[in-house]
């Protein structure tokens, strides 16, 4: 599969609606898993790193929000988000989110766009993407792998039996 098959464009609102709408949930409950928040502060932390990150949804400075579409059919199969974060005085792209929807998935688009994301990354005048990825999600770590992303730092713990 080329990346020629897939466009990165821009969301428009009513995509963004539903996109936070299913995300600020799904995120809560990933830190609930990880056992990061309980079960009652997860939505409201949810929700409050959104509206940190978008306080102007669309419109927010520095972050960029695409629907990743089939070209030949204009059909979408997943959303792509990434900002721009300063590290260690240098500012760096860095991928929030990125799913694609499940009958979508294991076909190459998630690689595809990656590699559109660095065209676009590099566009705008940076040399680094970070990302962030829980350890337990060993296929987005075999993608990320595989693209050339390398681990910069690794939290690690043990559950001890009670």
């Amino acid at each position: 599969m080329s990346n020629a098959e897939i466009d990165l464009i821009p969301m428009d609102e009513a995509d963004f609606r539903t996109y936070t709408s299913q995300s600020v949930a799904e995120y809560a409950l990933e830190h609930i898993r990880n056992g990061r928040w309980t079960a009652e502060e997860g939505l409201q932390k949810a929700e409050a790193e959104f509206q940190q990150l978008l306080p102007d949804g669309l419109a927010s400075q520095d972050q960029y929000l695409f629907s990743i579409k089939k070209k030949a059919l204009r059909e979408q199969v997943g959303i792509l988000w990434f900002g721009v974060q300063k590290r260690g005085g240098k500012a760096e792209a860095f991928v929030y989110d990125i799913k694609i929807e499940e009958q979508f998935r294991r076909r190459g688009y998630a690689e595809q766009a990656f590699l559109a994301l660095e065209e676009k990354v590099h566009a705008l005048g940076f040399d680094t993407i970070g990302l962030h990825v829980f350890g337990h999600n060993h296929a987005a770590r075999a993608l990320y792998e595989k693209l050339g992303y390398v681990p910069i730092n690794i939290v690690m713990s043990k559950k001890l039996n009670s």
